[in-house]
């Protein structure tokens, strides 16, 4: 894609520019939309070319078309004849003109010109004395046309296959968003590359809804007033409720101060332990145990895979001093869920502590922590909120002991306390209070496994290789094991200049050659920009062979 800053807004005058117009239009509203029948030169003029005046994004040097608008201010409206007495749905006492037809071609999608197309319309509509327009906007774009400004009226109008939601955008609305955004704020012939929207697939820091923003930027408090005491109760409380635990610690540091304080308490119990190995985060849990000097036995499969009972059985039984085991829910290297209740179906015929790593499953999938002995999480990640809370689940009371774990890590102290022996964030505590009381969890959960589906089916069909099968699949994070004429930096790199954030840096993702899809934050984000990247980027990689 050329960069933005050889694009120019205007209104489109040259025969180049309205054969080009006619061409997406046909593209868009024939291909993409069916509301037109098909024709062999590949173009649509507009019922309403004569009167419209198209405001388009164009390279003129290239002769390259990146999007269009279509103007009009003479009634009736093409919404008047859709919907019937039109404006007893509209403010009255109101100049009105008419949007249609915006369009922007695929390659030019998630970039800020559909923003520039209407701010130059809205700015010629104001030129025309106007001061509220209308449109019918595909339902397919609605979040778009809402964030912009416009208000839904009425039912909608269209096809079967083509519906339309009538919609208004009055100039107060559209000033008081200029007044708000950055690149509505500026000349729209400052866009750049560097005003393409970021999608973040990335496994954290996540994207965090509104009302999280908003409270972690309030002042913070005293962890000691009681007003900030009982609020952090409500979280411990919610938190419990979520995961079907009876208490909670909540410490200040990323997921694996959770899991050093889990090493810490296993210590306490003087039995030796078994460490289930499926991937990265497998292999981090021996680092926990092994920094805690614990002596315990490893298990390992290959990475993708998931444990068979047997095989668990078979080491419990060839070691009967085991006393506790230690694994990871979701394998977030692979993109693996791990089966937690045939876990605890084996831990408790055996008589194991089981302790489970949930830091990436908690938030995005159901968890049900009965019967589990400790397990970690963290404020960020599934719980969409800001990184800096760990967190360590349990349902026995803890004993603190002083002389045995360093003063941090004793969890036992946590608990005397009620929760806070030390200074704890509080702007970190009330973000993390947003998140569990904003979220419907059985939607986000089903939201995600949704999400899940549809990803992996996109990819599927481009025939990127997945590395987790379906049939154990994490719903919220899809690793991809890129073939060996793909490196796992250059696409990640390639896809971050478009504004597709996806995970590839981390060590072992560089080593194995692999690139991470995932869903942890509060928003879902589109990912036909992402699928058709990478797309481009196999093709490209395997035509230099």
């Amino acid at each position: 894609m050329a960069s933005l800053n050889d694009f120019v807004f205007k209104v489109a005058e040259l025969p180049w520019e309205i054969d080009a117009v006619h061409a997406l239009n046909y593209k868009t509203f024939v291909e993409e939309i069916p509301q037109h029948a098909p024709n062999r030169d590949r173009m649509l003029a507009d019922k309403f070319h004569e009167e419209n005046t198209y405001i388009v994004c164009v390279h003129e040097e290239q002769r390259v078309l990146a999007g269009m608008i279509a103007f009009r201010d003479s009634r009736p409206f093409s919404l008047d004849h859709k919907l019937e007495n039109l404006d007893i749905y509209l403010p009255q006492g109101r100049s009105l003109c008419e949007i249609r037809l915006l369009a922007v071609e695929e390659e030019f999608r998630y970039t800020r010109i559909t923003q520039g197309l209407i701010a130059q319309l809205v700015q010629h509509a104001i030129d025309c004395g106007h001061d509220l327009a209308v449109i019918s906007g595909t339902v397919r774009q609605i979040k778009l046309y809402t964030y912009l400004g416009f208000v839904p009226f009425g039912p909608l109008v269209g096809s079967e296959d083509a519906q339309y939601q009538p919609m208004y955008l009055t100039l107060e609305a559209y000033q008081d968003l200029k007044s708000r955004s950055r690149s509505f704020a500026r000349p729209m012939q400052e866009l750049s590359n560097d005003d393409t929207v970021l999608f973040n697939f990335l496994p954290g820091p996540v994207e965090c809804c509104k009302q999280v923003g908003e409270v972690y930027r309030n002042k913070p408090c005293s962890h000691r007033e009681q007003s900030f005491v009982d609020d952090f109760q409500s979280v411990r409380r919610q938190l419990c409720s979520l995961v079907n635990a009876a208490q909670v610690e909540i410490m200040m540091g990323p997921g694996t101060s959770a899991n050093d304080a889990v090493a810490a308490q296993l210590t306490l119990l003087c039995r030796t332990g078994l460490v289930l190995v499926s991937g990265e985060f497998g292999r981090r849990l021996v680092r926990n145990a092994n920094g805690a000097r614990l002596y315990f036995h490893t298990l390992e499969v290959p990475e993708g895979q998931v444990f068979d009972r047997s095989q668990i059985e078979e080491i419990l039984k060839e070691h009967p001093d085991i006393g506790w085991m230690w694994a990871t829910h979701c394998e977030t290297s692979t993109g693996v869920l791990n089966d937690m209740d045939m876990y605890k179906s084996v831990c408790r015929e055996y008589d194991v502590h089981l302790c489970m790593d949930c830091i990436s499953s908690i938030g995005t999938v159901p968890v049900d922590l009965s019967g589990v002995y400790l397990a970690s999480g963290t404020s960020g990640k599934g719980l969409a909120s800001i990184t800096g809370l760990a967190l360590v689940f349990h349902h026995h009371n803890l004993r603190s002991a002083p002389d045995d774990i360093p003063c941090f890590l004793d969890l036992g102290r946590y608990q005397a306390c009620d929760g806070i022996p030390f200074t704890i964030q509080s702007n970190l505590v009330y973000a993390l209070l947003a998140a569990l009381q904003t979220h419907d969890w059985e939607k986000r959960f089903a939201d995600i496994r949704g999400w899940s589906r549809s990803v992996r089916r996109k990819l599927a069909e481009i025939d990127a290789p997945i590395l987790a099968p379906d049939a154990y699949a994490m719903p919220s994070v899809i690793t991809i094991a890129l073939p060996p004429e793909c490196t796992s930096e250059r696409i990640g790199e390639a896809l971050q200049r478009h504004g597709v954030l996806i995970s590839y840096r981390s060590d072992y993702l560089l080593k194995r050659n692999w690139i991470q899809i995932c869903m942890m934050g509060a928003e879902h984000k589109p990912v036909e920009k992402l699928v058709r990247l990478l797309k481009r980027e196999l093709q490209q990689a395997l035509l230099q062979l």
